[in-house]
């Protein structure tokens, strides 16, 4: 089985965010995701993670107003947002240094065209210069976020190329990946090479396995067939207390 990693972000919304770190290990995972740590206090974060003895898989690149739900997402592909993009990199990676965590994930904002292409990348050099750390980059689908710039596969691999860096890797979104192709297994096949982070949840609704259309064991099970080993991360929208949603745990 993959190792399952607990985005708590969206996982145990019913519990202030402190207290989901400790119910994801209660739970059993290994792992959590934190996807704007922004507004908590990093070191009671930091001291949590350590006390129940988690690995903190990923955070995000802020974007602006990150604490608004219905806020833009990002801003590294958007031309006239450079500097406040490297502004929030800073913090972000201050965050991912205090916190611990393994990766940070930048997030392309709504543009569109090559000059948005050219940003992203030229953004994301300068990215791998000022850390060490791995990063990633996803594409996400239109219908959930419209206008997003890194909306599907191929310039997602396009850039990866660009810039040239075997500290930025892909990061595969199984819901995402079914809204953009139709093909999980199939998008998959093409990028598997590059990915380093997976997420999941089910279609349509981004809701727990199981409530949906997509054979998660069957795509779980590729995984481990095609030998990948990092995490595979739980990102779905619970819609009930998470505890009732977590069957799949025990498939």
């Amino acid at each position: 089985m993959p190792r399952f990693c607990a985005n708590i972000s969206m996982l145990y919304a019913e519990l202030p965010l402190i207290e989901r770190i400790g119910a994801a290990r209660m739970a059993g995972f290994e792992a959590i995701e934190i996807l704007f740590p922004y507004d908590g206090d990093a070191g009671q974060l930091r001291d949590a993670i350590r006390t129940h003895d988690l690995a903190l898989a990923l955070i995000n690149c802020p974007p602006p107003n990150y604490s608004d739900p219905a806020g833009p997402r990002g801003m590294a592909a958007v031309p006239e947002e450079v500097g406040r993009f490297r502004m929030a990199l800073r913090r972000s990676l201050r965050y991912a240094a205090q916190l611990g965590a393994e990766r940070v994930h930048i997030m392309s904002g709504v543009a569109e065209g090559p000059e948005a292409e050219l940003c992203l990348i030229e953004n994301l050099r300068h990215a791998v210069a000022e850390t060490d750390r791995p990063l990633t980059i996803e594409p996400l689908n239109r219908h959930d976020m419209p206008g997003y710039f890194l909306s599907d596969f191929d310039t997602a691999l396009r850039v990866i190329d660009a810039v040239g860096s075997d500290r930025l890797g892909l990061q595969f979104d199984i819901y995402h990946a079914a809204r953009i192709t139709g093909d999980v297994l199939g998008a998959w096949d093409r990028v598997k090479t590059r990915v380093t982070h997976v997420q999941f949840a089910d279609l349509p609704g981004r809701g727990a396995p199981g409530t949906g259309q997509l054979d998660l064991p069957a795509i779980f099970a590729r995984l481990d067939a095609d030998g990948y080993s990092g995490w595979v991360s739980a990102e779905y929208l619970p819609g009930k207390d998470t505890r009732k949603t977590l069957d799949w745990l025990r498939w």
